[in-house]
């Protein structure tokens, strides 16, 4: 099956991608809070993780949403213990959905992505579809670590032809352009699995889609750091947002381990 955007799906691409790249952060503006179908969603998504953008955004563009609840951060546990910080909070267990509060901040390997402890409040609502809003929240995580290998992909080649060595861009080199060539595969493989999850919403299918994109921008991620050399580590260079920023949703939303889990459940 061959999945191909709408002209309308790809010129509202084009513009969130030169929204966010005029450094714009109101999403209001463009109308993203009605986007409600998980293909719309997946192109919102991408072009999010493209431009890094931070924020409690998959809670509050995706999951919430359908859980009929206005804007802020949720946790799930067992598979999301934390929220990420927000100025409201909600806690879903089993099928109710209730007011939350933060009672310490804990770790995170992404500075820019706080997280928070949660303790339950006054129940909003019982028979949420709770199973549904955690797999668009995997679903949307999966389309931002897409988007975030393919920006990683577009500085690394970039850097591969301007940088030097032995007289000659390191990009002509056979060694880096296999690395690239491997990134690029990884993240066109991941690509359908994503937008055939968005079409099916099933479990396997939106497991399946969060473990190809986990691997995918981790490996992007090791070739950017890689390719890029010691100035890749810096905290000043744009890659460094990019990196944690992977690194953090590679785990979101459920361990790649776990969504390996599932889909071998869903055999």
């Amino acid at each position: 099956m061959m999945f191909t955007l709408s002209p309308e799906q790809t010129d509202f691409a084009g513009v969130l991608h030169g929204f966010l790249g005029a450094g714009k952060t109101d999403l209001a503006e463009l109308g993203i809070s009605d986007v409600t179908d998980p293909v719309d969603l997946v192109v919102v998504f991408e072009e999010l993780g493209h431009h890094a953008v931070a924020g409690p955004l998959i809670e509050s563009l995706a999951v919430l949403p359908l859980l009929g609840a206005g804007p802020g951060s949720v946790a799930f546990p067992p598979e999301v213990p934390h929220a990420v910080e927000a100025d409201h909070y909600f806690l879903v267990e089993g099928d109710t959905l209730r007011e939350a509060s933060p009672t310490a901040q804990v770790p995170s390997v992404d500075p820019a992505r706080k997280l928070v402890d949660l303790t339950g409040g006054a129940t909003i609502a019982i028979d949420v579809p709770a199973a549904q809003a955690f797999n668009l929240g995997v679903l949307t995580c999966s389309a931002q670590l897409l988007g975030l290998g393919r920006a990683m992909l577009e500085m690394t080649t970039a850097h591969a032809k301007t940088r030097t060595q032995f007289g000659k861009p390191i990009g002509q080199f056979q060694a880096v352009k296999h690395q690239l060539a491997n990134v690029l595969i990884g993240l066109e493989l991941a690509r359908p699995l994503v937008f055939g999850a968005a079409v099916t919403m099933t479990t396997r299918d939106v497991s399946a889609a969060k473990v190809a994109t986990s691997d995918a921008a981790w490996q992007a991620a090791r070739t950017a750091l890689q390719v890029h050399g010691a100035i890749g580590y810096t905290a000043e260079h744009e890659l460094a947002r990019f990196l944690l920023q992977t690194r953090a949703l590679r785990t979101a939303w459920g361990s790649p381990s776990m969504h390996r889990a599932r889909v071998l459940e869903a055999l």
